[in-house]
């Protein structure tokens, strides 16, 4: 099959473009975060084309967000000429039920509240099949992925293990999709993604003096460090695993977070190198790249505009807010 030209990109670039100016960026943000209370924070995150959530319960924050992120996954479904960008952001989704399915059989409750409309398969429909083990409406791969995670809850009663393995599935699944899109953007962003995990996982086993085989279990294939380097980082250290220009840094904050420091900076340079990836993608006219980093930055949008609004709620000062946020696409 002949690959997508980028110039049938050039009507969704163009959309993009201007619309990312309204998008939740670094001013906004800030506006929010000094914000007296709440509803004022509210108010300014309705100037980006939310609907006003001023006395909004938390209840109706997750509605109104969910709700956000359905309609522009449909929006850039019926907009993008490569299907495969939109079906890969909502794998997320898929996995994310996976996990609440899982882990949440004797709370079914609490699943179905917690469970999300934006993947490939409805949750309805997902549900269904996890109660009748009947998996005709499920993709293949997140099936097997989902009874093998079931088996190994009911083998070990261990969460943590059944969500590693999904992790696997998920991202192998990724880059399985991403592979057969015009441009290597998305799978070079998905390896990127990988190796920050990887980078995660190493630093938490390490940090909290875990064995070593937790790590070998938990490592991810397909990222630009490979699972065998990965585990030596117990003994050669993180610094020396993940050496590339891209993690240097986060590699640097994670050694000093597995000697003590607090993990916070590690992890929100983690988030950011990310982000700073996605920034490749404004240099660039139009084409697929642009649909990838768009799509992400409205995720991040999402994530930011929830923390700051949520820690208004709580009484957060402004400063706590700030060492909480991630750098903005915008």
């Amino acid at each position: 099959m002949s690959k997508v030209k980028s110039t049938e990109y050039l009507f969704l670039s163009a959309y993009i473009r201007a619309r990312e100016n309204a998008l939740l960026g670094e001013k906004r943000l800030e506006q929010m975060v000094e914000a007296a209370d709440f509803d004022e924070a509210a108010r300014v995150l309705a100037e980006c084309g939310f609907p006003d959530l001023t006395g909004a319960t938390d209840a109706q924050l997750e509605e109104v967000f969910q709700a956000r992120r359905a309609a522009f996954l449909d929006e850039f479904e019926k907009l993008c000429p490569e299907k495969a960008i939109v079906t890969a952001c909502r794998l997320k989704y898929d996995y994310h039920n996976a996990k609440v399915l899982v882990k949440g059989e004797g709370s079914p409750q609490d699943r179905e509240r917690l469970l999300s409309a934006c993947g490939r398969v409805p949750p309805k429909a997902l549900t269904d099949a996890y109660a009748e083990d009947v998996w005709r409406e499920v993709p293949e791969a997140l099936a097997s992925a989902i009874r093998e995670a079931r088996t190994t809850l009911a083998r070990t009663s261990n969460p943590q293990l059944a969500d590693m393995g999904l992790d696997k599935a998920y991202f192998a699944e990724m880059l399985a999709l991403t592979s057969t899109l015009s441009t290597p953007f998305y799978t070079d962003y998905v390896r990127l993604t990988i190796d920050i995990a990887n980078l995660r996982s190493a630093v938490r086993c390490i940090r909290g003096h875990m064995d070593e085989g937790l790590l070998r279990t938990a490592v991810i294939g397909g990222g630009n460090v490979p699972p065998e380097r990965v585990c030596r980082s117990y003994a050669e250290g993180v610094t020396e695993v993940f050496h590339d220009r891209a993690l240097a840094r986060c590699a640097e904050l994670g050694q000093q977070a597995v000697d003590g420091a607090p993990l916070a900076d590690f992890e929100r340079a983690c988030d950011n190198v990310l982000t700073e990836y996605l920034k490749a993608a404004k240099q660039v006219p139009f084409g697929p790249a642009v649909a990838v980093a768009y799509l992400a930055s409205l995720e991040a949008e999402i994530t930011a505009a929830r923390m700051v609004l949520l820690g208004k709620r709580g009484g957060l000062a402004p400063e706590a807010l700030r060492e909480r946020l991630r750098d903005s696409y915008v």
